[in-house]
């Protein structure tokens, strides 16, 4: 009623004065009318000279979106900078009998269609090929040299046996488990396809006190604030992709446990071999000091597989950019918010520039933009790069595996394909009779990571009291205040459980 009587009264008050209130509104109608169609205008504006981003998922376990989940996020800072953007995810089921260098000739096709449909953009595509899409893209890009633009390859070993001494397990599996063959296994139990969930467990028995205990813990200590953003993450990461056994094998045998790409050792099917040194466009390398999946060893040491100089780069016309985070972790340098607007931001902001730079070696280096800086109003952004010549000592510092230890890993490269011998000859035969879909289904639901969501969902009967007694709580919520010692003391008891 208050609301009415308030209308009531400015129209009284109106009508007192018609002729002020009729040109006051005309005016305000007016400016309206053009503020309006301004704002048609800018939605429908679309520089025809922005050069299109490709964000390639990575196909490692997880569903379709690493790149694109949020506004902050690679695609949201590319299209908040005006680009065209493009996505390329994969099936949750793949086709069968598809192999990794059929995905290279669609994505191929598809990169040739993004540049026909752009024909006055400022430059070839600008391809982000995240963790596994990066080692993809690399191959692509050595085998069809000047398909795309800039490569921007976050978190991609390429390099697959560098690495710190004893550090980072994941680099050490291959060895420990007898080489690829279990991933064989898997692949036959699940009748002719890998199940993507195997390599998400991977990822989170890294973790195990943040799987089993922090991550659960900080929702229930939060409960009343967390819950968005707990369930956002968690329905994308619980989206699980399978691959054909000859993908899942070809990974693991020929470049996790075998270290074949930079060894000029991998072929196409037609005979021609895959050199990364072949590839024209210029290469930004983004890896991180705290990615335990992807270390920078892993993401730059192909540099010094192929070259002995950074002459050597600059005869071959490679221009080559790398930039190292301090402590982010591996997901976060597809998924972090904070990444997102600071370095991947300042890579799309200079995508042209990164295009024109001489052959080389460089590091990018992001600064916080400060007052004083030349022509600091002109500067989009809250950093500046800058693009310092680097020579491949720089590299070699970061440390590089010894001959001692590239024995190491070369005898369990053998293990491997002696242990992958006998298991396809003695054992394959008979889990492969053996194996059905029925029984590879229910073998998948079975996981444990799958199994954790179904369970606790609205298909288990047993938890339909919850979500009538979690209705009550939230009309009835009372919440402990900030200072209560016994909260203190829970926050206390759950680092004990973390350290």
């Amino acid at each position: 009623m208050t609301g009415t009587a308030d209308r009531s009264a400015a129209l009284s008050a109106a009508w007192a004065e018609p002729w002020a209130s009729a040109v006051e509104y005309w005016v305000d109608a007016a400016q309206r009318s053009v503020l309006f169609w301004d704002v048609m205008r800018q939605r429908g504006n679309q520089d025809p000279d922005k050069r299109p981003f490709v964000v390639v998922d990575p196909r490692a376990g997880h569903g379709p979106g690493i790149g694109g989940m949020k506004p902050e996020s690679q695609i949201g800072r590319a299209l908040r900078a005006g680009h065209p953007c493009y996505f390329i995810g994969f099936l949750p089921v793949p086709v069968a009998g598809q192999t990794l260098e059929d995905i290279g000739r669609a994505q191929a096709e598809f990169l040739q269609i993004v540049a026909e449909r752009h024909p006055k953009a400022e430059g070839k595509p600008c391809v982000m090929g995240n963790c596994q899409a990066g080692w993809a893209l690399a191959m692509l890009a050595a085998v069809k040299p000047g398909i795309v633009g800039p490569m921007i390859l976050a978190g991609a070993p390429l390099s697959y046996w560098d690495g710190p001494r004893g550090k980072n397990p994941m680099r050490y599996l291959g060895g420990l488990a007898g080489g690829g063959w279990p991933a064989a296994l898997s692949a036959d139990l699940g009748n002719g396809r890998y199940d993507g969930a195997h390599l998400v467990q991977n990822f989170e028995s890294l973790n195990p006190s943040n799987t089993l205990w922090s991550k659960q813990y900080n929702l229930y200590s939060k409960v009343d604030t967390e819950v968005a953003r707990y369930l956002s993450f968690e329905k994308w990461w619980g989206g699980y992709v399978q691959l054909n056994a000859n993908e899942i094998e070809t990974i693991t045998e020929d470049l996790f446990v075998g270290d074949k790409l930079t060894a000029g050792r991998l072929e196409t099917s037609s005979g021609k071999p895959i050199d990364l040194r072949n590839i024209t466009s210029p290469i930004v390398v983004f890896c991180s000091q705290g990615d335990n999946i992807t270390p920078p060893q892993q993401a730059l040491g192909w540099i010094l597989d192929l070259y002995d100089s950074t002459d050597d780069i600059v005869a071959n016309g490679q221009t080559i950019i790398y930039a190292i985070h301090d402590d982010i972790g591996h997901l976060g340098i597809f998924v972090s918010g904070r990444v997102a607007a600071k370095e991947h931001n300042e890579f799309i902001q200079n995508i042209d520039l990164i295009d024109t730079l001489a052959p080389g070696l460089y590091e990018a280096v992001i600064v916080e933009k400060q007052a004083d800086d030349p022509n600091a109003a002109l500067i989009r952004g809250d950093h500046v790069v800058r693009f310092e010549a680097r020579s491949i000592n720089h590299l070699r510092a970061l440390g590089i595996n010894t001959a001692e230890e590239d024995m190491a890993f070369a005898t369990a490269a053998r293990v491997s394909e002696i242990n992958r011998a006998l298991y396809t000859t003695v054992a394959r035969p008979f889990v492969q009779a053996m194996a059905s879909e029925p029984a590879a289904e229910l073998g998948r639901r079975l996981n444990p990571l799958r199994l954790q969501y179904s369970l606790f969902s609205n298909r288990n009967p047993a938890m339909a009291p919850i979500q009538v007694a979690a209705e009550r709580v939230r009309e009835n919520r009372r919440p402990a205040a900030a200072d209560n010692p016994f909260l203190a003391f829970q926050d206390l008891v759950s680092s004990q459980i973390v350290t």
